[in-house]
């Protein structure tokens, strides 16, 4: 048999793969590859921050407490040259019959400065000062 050009060489049985097929088969190579790349980063990340809290693990409160004191830094003026204790409201019914914690919810975070004698309810949802409130701390006078 005579073949008169290229084209009749080409069996017609051979299936030939359109060229949007190709196109979609390397967009999905993309993005699979993408969310490999994007998955292993994420658990990267993680497995470090999980590493670093096992080998410091006052690190993570610190960073925390800093954050408070900025955010409630923001709504008043702070006692100076004083680092605050900082306590969470975990049980608002068992604190109700005290006037300061009258409006307490689960989760508000108490200020107390012992230097300053000064209390703050700080609700951080809100964003919002409760309560300012002086304290007392030491030692009742003794009756004479």
């Amino acid at each position: 048999m005579v073949y008169s050009n290229y084209m009749d060489k080409i069996p017609i049985d051979t299936p030939r793969i359109p060229r949007n097929i190709l196109t979609l088969r390397n967009a999905a190579l993309f993005v699979a590859v993408m969310l490999i790349a994007g998955s292993s980063g994420t658990a990267y990340y993680f497995y470090n921050r999980f590493t670093e809290s096992r080998q410091n693990p006052q690190k993570f409160a610190q960073e925390e407490s800093r954050q408070l004191i900025a955010r409630v830094g923001q709504l008043i003026v702070l006692p100076a040259g004083e680092e605050p204790t900082i306590a969470t409201v975990n049980d608002p019914e068992r604190l109700k019959d005290q006037p300061f914690f009258a409006q307490a919810k689960k989760g508000d975070r108490v200020f107390i400065y012992t230097n300053a004698r000064k209390a703050i309810l700080y609700d951080p949802t809100a964003n919002k000062i409760i309560e300012v409130a002086p304290i007392n701390i030491g030692a009742a006078p003794t009756a004479p």
